[in-house]
C-alpha cells in the first residue's frame, strides 16, 4: 500500500502547484510536459518491469522501482528549469512503471482467491485517499510553503516502503532456469520506442503538432512501426516480454481489452468533470475536484466485496454486474446540463466507481489466476499496460470532440457554449462504457485457475500447480 501510496499520490499532488512551479521556473509552454512524461515513461516501461519480475522475482523489481521513484522525486525537489523537472519526472515514471504492476501482482501472489478482492481494495484505497489528500497537500505546499515540498514528502514514503518490504516479505526464488535466461532487449527497445512514440502522439496530438500534421503522422507511423517488428520479434523470441500466447487466451484478451476501455473512461470523468464544473456550474477548482471523490471511494469498496459475488456466481457475472452499474452512471452523465446540481455529479460518478471495481477485480483475478506464477507479473503489467494505453486514447480523441465542438475560437466562453462542446465527451464515455459488453462477453463462463500451493485455501481445494475450475 505505501509503495501504491507513491504512484497515486504523485498522480494527484502536482496539478494544484502547477502555478507556483511556472511563477518559479517559468516554461509556461512546456508544464504540459510535467504529466506527458511521467505519463510516458510509466506507460512504455510497465511490461517490461512485469517480464523482469517474473524472471528475478517481485521484490527486486518493487525495490528497484522505489529507489528509481527516490531519485526521480529527489531530483525534482531541486529542479533548477522547466526542462531539468520535466526530465527528472520522467525518472519518476521510469519507478512508477516498476512499482504499481508489482504491487498487484504481489498481492496475487500472496493472498488466497477469498482473500485478494479484500487486498485489492485496500491497495485501491489508497487512490481514494490520494485523491482527497494530494490536491490538499498540494496547494498548501504551493501557498504557505514551497512547491518543492511535493517532491520530498515521497522520500519519507519511500524510505518506509523499502524497509517493511526488506524486513517482511519473502517470496519464493525465480524458476532457475528462466532466471538465467537471454533478456529480450531487442523487444523491449522497440515497445519502448513503439508505443512511446504513440502515446506521445496521442497526448500531444493537437497541442504540440497539428493533428494530421507531417510531424504527427511522422511519430505515429514510426510507432506503428517500431510496434509491428515488435511483433515479429515476440513471436520469434525464446523469452519475449509480452508472448503471443497471452491475446490467444480468452480470459487474457478479455481482461486485458476491458482495461483499455476504462482507462479511456476514467480519463474522460477525471479530466472533464472538473472542467464541467468549475467551467459550465461556476463552482470552485477545489468543489470541482471533490467532485471525483465518490468515483475513488466507490471503487475499492466495490472491489473489496467483489470476493463474494465472484465466488459466488463467477467471474464472469460478477463483471457482467459491474458493467451493468458502469453503464447506468455514464447514461447519467448523457444528462449533465447547466441546472444540474453537484450532488447529481458526484451521484454518477459514485455510481460508475462502484461498477468499475466489479469489473476490475474479478477480471484482474481471473487473469492472474489462470496462469503460472512465473506467468504472473507479465499478465498483471499487460491489463496496467493496456489502460494506460486506453487512457492515451481517450485522452486524443476526447480532446478532439472538444476542440470540434468550440467553435472556431476553440475557446468557448458561456456557459451553454462550454456545455455544448462538453456534451458529446460525455455521449462517448457511455458509448466506452457500452463496449464493456463485447469486452466481457468474451470472457470464458468458466475460467480455468492454476492453484498454486501458497494460494491454496478453504475456499479452492488444494493443489500443486493444478487446474482447477473456477466458480
Amino acid at each position: 500500500m505505501l509503495g501504491n501510496a507513491l504512484v497515486a499520490l504523485d498522480t494527484t499532488i502536482i496539478a494544484t502547484a502547477v502555478t507556483a512551479i511556472v511563477e518559479d521556473l517559468g516554461g509556461f509552454d512546456q508544464f504540459p510536459w510535467l504529466f506527458s512524461a511521467y505519463l510516458l515513461s510509466h506507460a512504455v516501461t510497465t511490461p517490461i518491469f512485469g517480464k523482469l519480475s517474473d524472471t528475478v522475482g517481485r521484490k527486486p523489481v518493487m525495490l528497484l522501482g522505489i529507489g528509481v521513484f527516490f531519485l526521480g522525486s529527489t531530483l525534482s525537489g531541486f529542479a533548477q528549469s522547466m526542462t531539468a523537472l520535466i526530465a527528472f519526472r520522467a525518472v519518476q515514471g521510469l519507478g512508477a512503471g516498476a512499482v504499481q504492476p508489482t504491487v498487484l501482482t504481489i498481492a496475487g501472489d500472496i493472498y488466497t482467491l477469498r482473500d485478494r478482492p479484500r487486498a485489492q481494495g485496500y491497495i485501491a484505497s489508497v487512490w481514494a485517499a490520494a485523491s482527497v489528500l494530494g490536491p490538499a497537500v498540494g496547494g498548501l505546499f504551493a501557498e504557505y510553503g514551497s512547491w518543492r515540498g511535493i517532491f520530498f514528502v515521497n522520500v519519507p514514503i519511500c524510505a518506509v516502503a523499502a524497509v517493511l518490504l526488506i524486513r517482511n516479505f519473502r517470496e519464493e526464488s525465480a524458476d532457475p532456469p528462466r532466471r538465467h535466461s537471454r533478456p529480450d532487449v531487442m523487444g523491449a527497445v522497440l515497445l519502448s520506442l513503439g508505443a512511446g512514440l504513440l502515446v506521445l502522439g496521442l497526448l500531444e496530438g493537437g497541442q504540440s503538432w497539428a493533428w494530421g500534421s507531417p510531424t504527427w503522422i511522422a511519430i505515429v507511423a514510426i510507432g506503428a512501426v517500431c510496434l509491428l517488428l515488435f511483433g515479429v520479434v515476440e513471436w520469434r523470441g525464446r523469452n519475449p516480454i509480452m508472448p503471443p500466447w497471452l491475446l490467444g487466451r480468452r480470459t487474457l484478451l478479455g481482461t486485458v481489452l476491458t482495461s483499455a476501455i476504462i482507462g479511456a473512461i476514467v480519463t474522460g470523468l477525471t479530466s472533464y468533470i472538473p472542467l464541467f464544473s468549475q467551467s459550465v456550474l461556476a463552482t470552485t477548482a477545489i468543489t470541482g475536484g471533490f467532485l471525483l471523490t465518490p468515483l475513488t471511494l466507490a471503487w475499492p469498496l466495490a472491489s473489496s466485496q467483489s470476493g463474494r459475488l465472484y465466488l459466488r456466481i463467477g467471474f464472469r457475472r460478477t463483471a457482467w454486474a459491474g458493467t451493468t452499474i458502469t453503464i447506468f452512471g455514464a447514461c447519467l452523465t448523457v444528462l449533465f446540463g447547466e441546472s444540474t446540481a453537484e450532488w447529481q455529479i458526484a451521484g454518477a460518478c459514485f455510481v460508475i466507481g462502484f461498477g468499475l471495481g466489479l469489473i476490475t477485480s474479478p477480471t484482474i483475478i481471473a487473469a492472474q489466476g489462470s496462469v503460472e506464477r512465473h506467468e504472473r507479473g507479465v499478465v498483471t503489467s499487460c491489463t496496467t499496460f493496456a489502460r494506460s494505453i486506453g487512457g492515451a486514447v481517450g485522452a486524443a480523441g476526447f480532446g478532439a470532440l472538444v476542440a470540434a465542438h468550440s467553435g472556431n475560437s476553440g475557446d468557448p466562453r458561456s456557459p451553454t457554449q462550454l456545455d455544448a462542446a462538453l456534451h458529446p465527451v460525455f455521449i462517448c464515455i457511455a458509448l466506452a462504457a457500452s463496449g464493456l459488453i463485447v469486452t466481457v462477453a468474451i470472457l470464458p463462463r468458466h475460467v480455468q485457475l492454476i492453484v498454486q500451493p501458497q494460494n491454496a485455501a478453504d475456499d479452492i481445494s488444494a493443489g500443486t500447480g493444478r487446474r482447477m475450475p473456477g466458480p
